[in-house]
């Protein structure tokens, strides 16, 4: 394995990634003056423009959603990639050739090995998709035809050719400069007897793309009788391609997925694309083998899948008993979601891309739209194997189906679809079906191994949690300043100052001391800045300052210092060494305020004859802190 990037390297990259020029690239920006430019964002739905981007800087925020980073950031966010993935994102778009540290590692080999093998794929889909025009092509042509597509959308998808010679693409790619070990160890050929064959021959070919949209494998679909090959073939498993975690037509619908936050799994390479055409652009589909973990793994990260479960993965299968199967092993998976899982069946057997031939998109979308609850279906399924029209029956289907319900640990949720089961079975005695129930869970029906139970347990605990919290009386708590107020805005002006321009506020910035500040966050964000080296040892600011603040920080206020790294400063005609004096003044002056309104409570509940000499100092600090407040005051003029 590739060992850690170099530090001085990712420094490089961030150095030759400017983020007007990177975030550019995919949103329209305007200048919104103050040296910011301002678009609208791409992780959120609006109308009007909230994505902020300081290019002084180097630093990005949305006002709407409230995200926001630096050029890494924005590339793992957008394209849903790690840390690693991001940097060599960004390193190959820079033309900046990395370097790996740690361990035995030969910098350069793997990552040039990785290069190689992405450019042979990428120059084997251009070849495929070229000979889709050709003559021999015709009955790929064909087959694309009858289930509704056109030349457009092989186009778009990237669907080629492969043609029935032996050696023709090993040919092509040697041709280009590409090795034939380089060819076998990519899985794009064989080793035959006298050199390298093509993988596939005379077949529909579609490409397999990772999430950064680099090809990394094939799916080669039979089209003549004589092949005597399965009816699909894929690549094998290479140092790029990992079928557990493959899953195609990623790359076209991970933005969707994390913005409409769904998911749609289909069976087969036609089913995507029937799906994607009929205006559900959120379906992907394994690579010649089960839904399995690997996937649910690259889901989650799309879909934000964490504590709470707002979005939802929605699984088709055939209406035939192995599409049912299908469904099932499934729901065996499900209690690795947070996210709700449904099941959509066609009832007449149809996969979404049959389905569009006969009754169009609409139908395609009316599927997705009809999904049913995957534990309802789970149920469903049981009990269709029996003859419910006798007692016995339904007593065996009980059985059958009890240890399903018995595994879901939300109990709300656990005694509805008890009900449920109890009239699908029609016995009409609700008693009965949640005591057989409670037995299984008694026995252990609903440990954690079984269907529904790591991710239904987080959900019953999250509703128990609720539950408590109800019967809980309520408990005073002390009054949370409101973020509107005047005060409450300065003290954010003088933290932003902070973090933009510490220059401005020199020394007097780190003697204030956390008691100015009355929001927690603030006052956790000053400490933060002081343990920084505070102002007096932050110079000028800029990258480097923002850098340090972010470095090790924690999740409660990055985003904070991320806004307040893009927000325009209120800077007026007065200059901006008078107006960091000027906010810090008023900071100072509200701060006063407070002193002054605490000494005149004091002063009034004492007794100026009786407690005459506590009075008199308490008086003689209220004059002073009046005078105080009038010299700050006239120093804050104009700040506001």
């Amino acid at each position: 394995m590739a060992g850690r990037i170099s530090d001085d390297d990712i420094a490089h990259v961030r150095e030759r990634s400017p983020i007007a020029d990177v975030v550019g690239e995919h949103i329209q920006l305007r200048n919104a003056g103050g040296g910011n430019l301002k678009g609208l964002c791409p992780f959120h739905e609006e109308k009007s423009p909230s994505f902020n981007v300081t290019p002084a800087r180097g630093y990005w925020y949305c006002f709407g959603c409230g995200e926001g980073g630096d050029v890494i950031t924005f590339v793992r966010r957008l394209e849903h990639l790690s840390f690693s993935e991001a940097i060599e994102r960004l390193a190959q778009r820079a033309g900046i050739q990395l370097r790996y540290e740690q361990g035995g590692y030969v910098p350069g080999r793997e990552q040039g090995e990785r290069t190689r093998l992405i450019e042979a794929h990428r120059a084997a889909a251009e070849y495929y998709a070229e000979q889709l025009g050709g003559p021999e092509a015709a009955p790929g042509r064909k087959f694309l035809s009858e289930r509704g597509f056109e030349r457009v959308d092989a186009e778009h998808f990237g669907v080629g050719f492969a043609p029935p010679d032996w050696d023709r693409l090993a040919k092509h790619l040697m041709g280009r400069g590409f090795t034939a070990a380089e060819l076998i160890k990519g899985g794009l050929a064989k080793e035959g007897r006298r050199g390298p064959i093509d993988r596939f021959r005379a077949r529909l070919v579609w490409p397999i793309r990772d999430i950064t949209a680099d090809v990394i494998g094939f799916g080669a679909r039979k089209l003549l009788d004589n092949d005597d090959g399965p009816k699909y073939l894929n690549t094998p498993e290479s140092p790029l391609y990992k079928k557990s975690e493959v899953l195609y037509g990623l790359d076209l619908a991970k933005r969707e997925i994390s913005k409409r936050s769904q998911a749609v799994v289909v069976e087969g390479y036609t089913d995507v694309m029937a799906c994607h055409l009929a205006g559900v652009p959120t379906a992907v589909a394994t690579c010649g083998t089960s839904f399995g973990e690997g996937h649910i793994k690259v889901l989650r990260r799309l879909l934000l899948d964490q504590a709470e479960f707002r979005g939802e993965v929605v699984f088709t299968f055939d209406g035939d008993p192995a599409g049912q199967k299908a469904a099932l092993r499934a729901f065996a998976e499900e209690q690795k979601f947070v996210t709700q899982t449904f099941v959509a069946v066609q009832p007449d057997g149809l996969d979404p891309c049959d389905l569009r031939v006969k009754h169009g998109d609409a139908a395609v979308r009316d599927l997705v739209a009809s999904r049913e609850p995957l534990f309802a279906f789970a149920i469903r399924s049981v009990i269709a194997r029996y003859d419910l029209a006798t007692n016995e029956g339904r007593l065996a289907a009980l059985d059958a189906a009890a240890p399903i319900v018995a595994s879901i640990k939300d109990r709300a949720l656990r005694q509805m679809y008890a009900i449920d089961l109890d009239r699908w079975l029609g016995f009409l005695n609700e008693q009965l079906v949640i005591g057989r129930i409670s037995e299984m869970v008694g026995q252990g029906g609903g440990a954690s191994g079984g269907p529904g139970g790591a991710g239904q347990s987080r959900r019953g605990d999250q509703a128990g949690r609720r539950g408590d919290q109800a019967q809980r009386p309520a408990r005073q708590t002390e009054r949370v300043p409101d973020p509107g107020d005047p005060g409450v805005r300065v003290e954010a002006e003088v933290l932003k100052l902070a973090v933009q321009r510490p220059a401005l506020l020199g020394p007097g910035f780190d003697a204030l001391g956390p008691q100015a500040f009355t929001l927690p966050e603030h006052v956790e964000l000053y400490a933060w800045l002081l343990g920084a080296g505070g102002t007096a040892q932050a110079g000028p600011g800029g990258r480097e300052w923002i850098d340090r603040l972010l470095d090790g920080v924690s999740d409660a206020i990055r985003p904070m210092i991320t806004r307040m790294a893009v927000e325009a400063l209120r800077i007026d005609t007065g200059g901006e060494e008078r107006y960091g004096a000027a906010m810090l003044a008023a900071l100072e002056a509200i701060a006063v305020d407070r002193a002054i309104a605490q000494s005149k409570s004091r002063l009034q509940r004492l007794n100026p004859v009786e407690q005459q000499q506590e009075y008199n100092r308490l008086f003689g600090e209220l004059v002073a802190l009046e005078q105080q407040r009038r010299v700050l005051r006239d120093r804050a003029a104009g700040s506001a």
